[in-house]
């Protein structure tokens, strides 16, 4: 039982994070990571490597994501973005969501294990069930396609500034 509460203090955050980003729905990532620990608990934690027993929790969680997503529940147009990502702009807060949602789920979770989670490749290759190497070509065509998706946002934000709201209906560029 303690590994148990050990394995939820350590990692509840995490995986709660990288569960909004999948299923974009904070009500529906605080039940999936509750049922993550519910499995954890039931199955009882595996004899290895405090690497290999985050790469299994996070396994467990990109299951019941894809079970969530397969059994119904679309998945969102937008992706949840969490504080600690806060973009510049609401458009370019969008184009994030969307570049998000256009990758293919496995670049999608392989990017967002290691960007919010902070995942080794070895743990993302044990959680989805991949060879190291793949992880890597993975995680760089994931931010190839991100950063092709974003190159003209980012570019329009730059050319135009950035809005600064005086409060008085006039705003100003800078």
């Amino acid at each position: 039982m303690a590994d148990t509460d050990a394995l939820f203090a350590e990692h509840q955050r995490g995986v709660f994070r990288y569960l909004c980003r999948i299923v974009g729905q904070p009500d529906a990532a605080r039940d999936l990571t509750q049922e993550v620990f519910l499995r954890v608990a039931r199955a009882g934690v595996p004899d290895t490597t405090e690497g290999g027993r985050r790469a299994w929790v996070f396994r467990i969680a990109r299951n019941l994501a894809l079970n969530h997503l397969r059994d119904g529940h679309r998945r969102p147009q937008s992706v949840e973005l969490g504080d600690s990502a806060a973009p510049a702009t609401q458009e370019l807060a969008a184009a994030l969501q969307q570049a998000l949602a256009a990758l293919p789920d496995v670049e999608r979770d392989i990017f967002l294990m290691r960007e919010t989670a902070g995942l080794s490749y070895d743990e993302i290759a044990v959680a989805c069930e991949l060879s190291v190497d793949a992880v890597r070509s993975r995680l760089h065509r994931a931010r190839q396609q991100l950063r092709q998706a974003l190159d003209a946002p980012i570019s329009q934000q730059r050319q135009g500034g950035v809005r600064i709201g005086r409060g008085d209906g006039h705003d100003e560029f800078s």
